[in-house]
């Protein structure tokens, strides 16, 4: 079958056999290209698997599922993170998660244990339902943030503005819109702006209660901080692969708590990529609004090319095999 390796620098469209199914059969309808999978392969990463952790496709009987990535070590009392639902912080995960510790989803098929998968209600689309992964990561940052239907704890809905118009933070407003709370949007690109108003963000104006930060940089980060009203929260949502330097002085004067958040997990029974499901069930502009490019798995060096080049309108890349 046809799968997708990352060497020196380039992307590689290799030849290689069937996985050992020793475990559930996927065969792959749609894997969308990272912004972290474009990083990897900038910085050259020596990656000996097959990539993309952003995946969905149909079991043997036809039965359409999104994937969740992460692989931990276990779901018992042996480990406190999986124990607690929070999984993506078991040590053993980073080297077993899909796509970037062992053989991903931009292939003909995969080989996955049952508890990746994520189970599509009947109206998702299997060719949009790789964006299950990235909204899952917006709806753990924004449930670590305290952001709930209404807005949080007072009395008045949350003000909720989001820097970063990529993929990460067009999700960011799905999730927060889903909350019913206004949602500002601060994007580099005309075509990210008119997507976020799709998902019904507007322009950032005044000061925030909740600042999502989506960019990955330091500049974004004081962005954040300048927006955030005093008292208020900046939640950290971009990947920072590097030291960033910002102004910490405006944040403490106006005392602005900083969240970290890591992919996604559970809370109690409930997976953070389930609700991603359904809000992708309930809301089709979300797929609307951020797919803009799709590619046969043959062309997948031009994806990559599209991928990086946000200029050209692209906001999530999807290979279809």
């Amino acid at each position: 079958m046809d799968a997708v390796y990352f060497d020196d620098g380039r992307v590689q469209l290799r030849q290689v056999a069937e996985p050992d199914y020793d475990g559930v059969r996927v065969r792959v309808r749609s894997a969308g290209i990272c912004g972290s999978d474009l990083h990897m392969l900038a910085m050259k990463y020596p990656l000996q698997f097959i990539v993309g952790h952003e995946a969905a496709g149909v079991l043997d009987d036809g039965t359409p599922v999104a994937l969740e990535p992460i692989v931990p070590c276990s779901y018992s009392n042996a480990d406190p993170a999986c124990r607690s639902g929070n999984y993506n912080l078991c040590a053993a995960a980073t080297g077993r998660t899909l796509g970037l510790g062992r053989d991903g989803g931009m292939a003909g098929e995969m080989c996955v244990p049952a508890s990746c998968l994520v189970y599509l209600p009947s109206n998702v689309d299997v060719k949009d339902a790789c964006l299950v992964e990235p909204l899952a990561v917006a709806v753990h940052g924004l449930r670590k943030a305290g952001l709930t239907a209404g807005g949080r704890l007072e009395d008045s809905p949350e003000r909720v503005a989001v820097i970063g118009g990529g993929a990460i933070g067009l999700s960011a407003v799905a999730v927060a819109g889903a909350c019913g709370v206004e949602v500002g949007l601060a994007a580099r690109y005309e075509h990210q702006i008119a997507a976020g108003e799709l998902l019904g963000a507007r322009s950032i104006e005044g000061q925030y209660d909740l600042v999502v930060e989506c960019a990955g940089s330091g500049k974004a980060v004081d962005q954040a901080v300048k927006y955030c009203r005093p008292g208020g929260r900046v939640l950290l949502l971009g990947t920072h692969w590097e030291s960033i330097t910002y102004r910490p002085m405006t944040a403490m004067l106006k005392e602005v708590t900083a969240i970290s958040s890591y992919m996604y997990g559970a809370n109690g029974a409930v997976r953070d990529v389930e609700v991603a499901a359904l809000l992708l069930s309930r809301n089709p502009e979300i797929a609307r609004s951020l797919i803009t490019h799709r590619f046969p798995l043959a062309e997948v060096e031009r994806a990559f090319e599209v991928a990086e080049d946000r200029k050209s309108g692209a906001i999530k890349v999807v290979l279809e095999p």
